[in-house]
């Protein structure tokens, strides 16, 4: 318990510099003089506390102590404390001690509050910005999760599942789980995942083969060489996705996106988007998607 005690007083004045003695033994539930004692143990094992009187008087560390200098480069901890401050929007268990303790031992804590990682989509309703924590922790304890399911189709229907994966792929999160009512692996879109719940049952873990991810990522669906006409004032958008490599500037300012990408629905809806900002060139199956799209909708308002 001693040893364990020596090295939370020496975090903690690695991130306060001075604290008293009477603050430590009520953190500790000890008394003071076992602090006093702490505190020669500490200086007779080379660590440089002192101790002070009088008004700002207190237990110190030697200005620039730190434990890291001999075992990690400034660098090194810049790049771990940046990782660590980017896992936090996990709520990963007890990750907040390790930042404190991690940035205390660095003597830089305070220099990472500038990076905050949200999962949640802006506008988003408590439940929705829990589910992502629900799901992380059912992966974690194996734990068997209910919920109602949208497919791209719009249907609705109810699923258990094992979940085993997260996977954020194009600026979207989706789960990779056994779905006990197809009984196999299938990904979910985790936006189209509602009432969720995680139950009690536990499941035994399944091996997870390559071809699980190979399968959602590349199998059953077509590709297609796409070239769209872009108006200069929504290329922001058109960043969003693609870099410079897939954007060809025109002479009358505008630009052509020439890209390979999957034939499916989330095309069609992602070029209606920019409405007439944007034309298909290429291939004529799209123009006629787009064509029929934009009729109906014209039906639907009933011009």
């Amino acid at each position: 318990m001693q040893i364990n005690r020596l090295f939370q007083i020496i975090y903690i004045l690695l991130g306060k510099k001075s604290i008293t003695a009477k603050e430590l033994a009520e953190n500790f539930k000890v008394s003071t003089r076992t602090i006093y004692r702490d505190v020669d143990v500490l200086s007779s094992v080379g660590v440089p506390v002192y101790m002070s009187k009088g008004n700002g008087g207190g237990i110190h560390l030697m200005e620039n102590y730190t434990l890291s200098k001999a075992l990690i480069s400034d660098l090194e901890s810049k790049n771990l404390m940046l990782s660590l401050k980017a896992m936090q929007a996990t709520q990963y268990h007890e990750l907040d001690s390790i930042l404190e303790k991690m940035g205390a031992i660095f003597n830089n804590s305070s220099d990472y509050n500038f990076i905050e990682v949200d999962f949640s989509h802006w506008k988003s309703c408590p439940d929705e910005k829990n589910k992502f924590n629900h799901i992380k922790l059912a992966i974690l304890q194996q734990n068997v999760i209910e919920f109602d399911y949208i497919n791209a189709q719009g249907n609705k229907s109810k699923r258990l599942a094992e979940p085993n994966k997260l996977i954020f792929k194009n600026d979207t999160w989706y789960l990779l789980a056994f779905c006990r009512k197809r009984q196999e692996q299938r990904i979910f879109r985790i936006s189209r995942l509602k009432n969720l719940n995680v139950l009690n049952e536990a499941f035994d873990k399944k091996l997870l083969s390559e071809s699980s991810l190979k399968k959602w990522d590349t199998a059953s669906q077509s590709f297609i060489n796409l070239k769209l006409y872009v108006k200069p004032h929504v290329l922001n958008r058109i960043y969003d996705y693609f870099d410079d490599s897939f954007i060809l500037p025109n002479d009358d300012g505008s630009f052509t996106l020439d890209v390979i990408l999957p034939d499916n629905d989330w095309l069609i809806s992602y070029i209606l988007s920019f409405g007439s900002s944007v034309k298909v060139l290429e291939p004529e199956h799209i123009r006629k998607a787009i064509t029929y799209e934009l009729k109906n909708t014209l039906n639907f308002y009933d011009f």
